[in-house]
């Protein structure tokens, strides 16, 4: 049986927002084309939805939905209540209590404002779309704002940043449910990369880095070339012609990151496809990711996603060696 969405959309809702996880989970299918998730678009009532941009949809759903799913997705919103004020009006609330207990909940950009005054992320590490990082922080304190990141997956709880994010975090979800290759199928079929380097701290209005037009993307790709190397900060600014000041201040310009975090996102990313594609043993699956050891590895997909070496492999394993 296929993996149940419901996307609840409240009136002056962004429209982009509510597209996203039928157009991406919809497309999720397994080898054999057969879908994974039934996506139900719902309302917190049977009445036409606004949008935002001069627009009213009429879902099929209403909030009943909402108690048959596996997975809501609350997509973002411009609704006064928990945008404005921090406060939950009475119809999204009644809507919000038809959610089973053990669901998981996810918020795309500023549908994080409504998880928000639910109370579902109070003590929670969460975010939201980068201009508005701060009001939430403002009106909900007791939530852990991260303003850099694309998404933030606290298990049962997910929050993207802003808009094309919200691509982002569906297809984490898809890969995170079904393994790489099915997220890969999906976002092969939409077109848009299977995963994005950097947070969201990368599209926050400044001023370019000064120096030249390349910046660092020529060194992140001879870097993705060479991750079973030992590789030093000063060696990336070496290749970049770069001081390694100037370096670390313009790769943190360009993709929200630190070179460190950033190489060690890259080594845990490719010891992920190597244990779902390959039948090579744990602890050369860390050295040709560059990690070192298993025990390193261990530790570092413990840190990432949660769960051991082996454990990962037994639940995403591909079905034929490659």
């Amino acid at each position: 049986m296929a993996h149940r969405v419901a996307v609840l959309g409240i009136n002056e809702a962004v429209g982009y927002d509510l597209t996203i996880p039928p157009q991406v989970m919809g497309a999720a299918t397994d080898a054999d084309g057969r879908q994974l998730y039934e996506v139900l678009m719902c309302g917190v009532d049977r009445e036409p939805v606004r949008m935002t941009t001069g627009f009213t949809a009429v879902f099929d759903h209403g909030p009943e939905a909402l108690a048959t799913a596996d997975t809501v997705i609350v997509a973002g919103t411009r609704s006064p209540g928990p945008r404005l004020h921090g406060t939950l009006p009475d119809e999204i609330a009644a809507a919000l209590d038809r959610i089973r207990p053990g669901t998981r909940v996810m918020s795309i950009c500023t549908g994080a404002f409504v998880l928000g005054a639910a109370g579902l992320l109070d003590g929670r590490p969460a975010t939201t779309h980068w201009r508005y990082t701060d009001e939430l922080r403002e009106l909900y304190p007791r939530v852990r704002v991260n303003p850099d990141v694309l998404f933030v997956d606290d298990g049962d709880v997910l929050t993207s940043a802003g808009l094309g994010a919200g691509v982002d975090l569906c297809l984490h979800v898809v890969r995170t449910d079904f393994g790489s290759e099915a997220a890969n199928r999906a976002a092969r079929h939409c077109v848009v990369p299977p995963w994005r380097e950097g947070g969201q701290a990368q599209y926050i209005d400044r001023p370019l880095p000064e120096g030249g037009s390349d910046g660092v993307a020529p060194t992140r790709e001879w870097v993705l070339g060479r991750l079973h190397e030992p590789l030093e900060l000063a060696a990336m600014a070496e290749h970049a012609s770069m001081s390694v000041r100037t370096f670390s201040r313009r790769f943190r310009a360009e993709t929200g990151l630190s070179p460190g975090v950033w190489l060690v996102q890259q080594r845990v990313r490719h010891a992920r496809y190597l244990l779902e594609n390959t039948d090579l043993p744990v602890d050369q699956v860390a050295e040709r990711a560059g990690l070192g050891s298993s025990a390193s590895l261990r530790q570092h997909l413990r840190a990432a996603i949660g769960v051991s070496p082996v454990a990962y492999r037994r639940t995403f394993r591909s079905g034929m060696p490659r």
